[in-house]
């Protein structure tokens, strides 16, 4: 028993400090911003379009399944303040229900009008999105290609926006920042604004103006199209094709800009199972980039800091089967902790500091660099630590999935056009795709509450703050799961 006790004690103190690791790493990733966000020599002031350059350029448009959202789209790209014949649009559609149809006919008024716009579609869905980018790149006429997701509405000024950093030829990829329809739909969708802000504002920004490496995160972009040859092409091998491409890319030298300044509005997932999915193929998509690529990157001559920032953030997502264990070993810690010679409350205060505080202070950064309200959003800041912690059990099945090398399916996101509270998703087609109540969020939020008793009752004040946080998050995704049971 005392084996085995002993054993507990040291894998508890092992994930904890893993976490704490990774928490440090937030805080890094926090001063890089604070460092670096008004340095000079990569301001977000950007150069004006030369009036007499105006490269040809390709839109592609990836759907699959978009009945709701694909003219939408389309509708918002031919509004691009571009000449007609410097661009070529490509809606690549693999759709399997009645999309095609729907926009067929809205491709041919475009075309009568002047439009160089192209319906492609396969015969098969090899390769998934991937597969589609690179078959449309091999039929493109465009010396740049700009990417947009059918749940965008990229602005019309967007070329106008980017194009001037190619002028600088050692860029190969302009990224802008992310904005949100539907951010106010419900308290999902707010949680959900707050996550991905942190990613672009302050995540993508630090890396790129401390010079690391940052990510084309598959839409509202535009890549020199030499860029993606010369890194390899669009590759079906992972689930993040273009985090995969966009290391490749950088590794060979060529430089990406990130314009936090310009905005392209898009929409967020209105229900959980949607929502699940999407994080499950990001997470899992992020490993198996890392299995992929953390041989090459510390192989190459990148500096060194720079490899060390993308082996933490291609395995940030290790974070998620880490807090698992921890919600697990924290019952079993209140039975061997007299045992141990460690001071455990300090150490766990500790952890609790870097790996929860530290989550709290980066995205009430957040909401302070990007709303004049922020003080009236910092109260998502706790909801939003929860949901992190209950989106642990789908993401950490993704995590061992991708490490173990499981390919699946690219599973889209479902959208329906959700533009304000008063719309509604459930009787739409795609909800009936959705799986089915989730029975493991329950389990885990009965578990935290039963470790958060014993630990009261043993008067373990040190444990108290994160398993409150593991039941509230535990317990929010059981409720969502149930309340999303009966959708029809």
């Amino acid at each position: 028993m005392n084996l085995i006790l002993d054993s507990l004690a040291w894998v508890y103190v092992a994930v904890i400090l893993l976490l704490m690791a990774y928490g440090i790493h937030r805080l890094w990733i926090l001063i890089l911003y604070w460092r670096y966000h008004k340095n000079p020599g990569r301001s977000h002031v950007r150069p004006l379009l030369p009036k007499a350059w105006r490269p040809s350029v390709t839109i592609q448009l990836p759907l699959f399944n978009e009945r709701y959202v694909a003219e939408r789209l389309i509708d918002s790209v031919v509004r691009f303040d571009y000449p007609k014949d410097r661009l070529e649009i490509q809606v690549l559609d693999d759709s399997t229900d009645d999309t095609p149809a729907i926009v067929s006919g809205k491709i041919q008024a475009l075309r009568e009008k002047g439009y160089d716009i192209k319906h492609l579609q396969r015969s098969h869905r090899e390769g998934f999105k991937a597969g589609a980018l690179a078959w449309g790149l091999a039929q493109s006429k465009g010396e740049f290609i700009a990417i947009f997701d059918a749940d965008f509405l990229p602005p019309s000024d967007f070329l106008a926006a980017t194009l001037p950093h190619f002028l600088d030829y050692r860029v190969g990829m302009v990224q802008t920042r992310w904005g949100y329809t539907n951010a106010d739909y419900s308290l999902l969708t707010r949680l959900q604004a707050v996550f991905l802000d942190g990613h672009f504002q302050l995540e993508h920004t630090a890396r790129y103006k401390s010079g690391a490496f940052f990510n084309f995160n598959g839409t509202a972009g535009i890549w020199r199209k030499e860029t993606i040859v010369d890194a390899g092409g669009w590759s079906a091998r992972t689930l993040t094709e273009d985090l995969d491409l966009s290391y490749r890319a950088q590794i060979r030298g060529w430089r990406f800009v990130y314009d936090s300044d310009f905005v392209c509005p898009s929409e967020l997932p209105v229900d959980l199972h949607a929502f699940e999915s999407q994080q499950k193929r990001w997470t899992k998509g992020a490993i198996q980039v890392a299995r992929q690529m953390l041989k090459d990157i510390w192989k190459s001559s990148i500096p060194l800091h720079n490899k060390v920032e993308a082996t933490f953030h291609l395995t940030a997502n290790g974070g998620y089967p880490l807090t698992v264990l921890s919600a697990l070993l924290i019952l079993p810690s209140l039975f061997f902790r007299p045992f141990v010679p460690w001071p455990m409350a300090a150490l766990e205060w500790t952890v609790f500091f870097f790996s929860f505080f530290s989550i709290g202070l980066f995205y009430a950064v957040t909401l302070r660099e990007l709303y004049p309200d922020w003080k009236r959003r910092v109260r998502y800041i706790p909801g939003l630590m929860s949901f992190g912690i209950g989106m642990c059990l789908v993401n950490t099945q993704a995590v061992i999935e991708g490490w173990m090398g499981k390919s699946s399916e690219f599973v889209r996101t479902p959208k329906y056009n959700i533009q304000s509270p008063a719309d509604s998703w459930k009787m739409k087609t795609y909800a009936a795709e959705l799986t089915n109540v989730k029975w493991t969020p329950l389990f885990f939020s009965v578990y935290a509450l039963l470790t958060w008793i014993v630990a009261i009752k043993a008067g373990h004040w040190s444990l108290i703050p994160t398993v409150s946080l593991f039941f509230l998050g535990f317990s929010y995704v059981a409720t969502l799961s149930f309340q999303y049971r009966n959708r029809h």
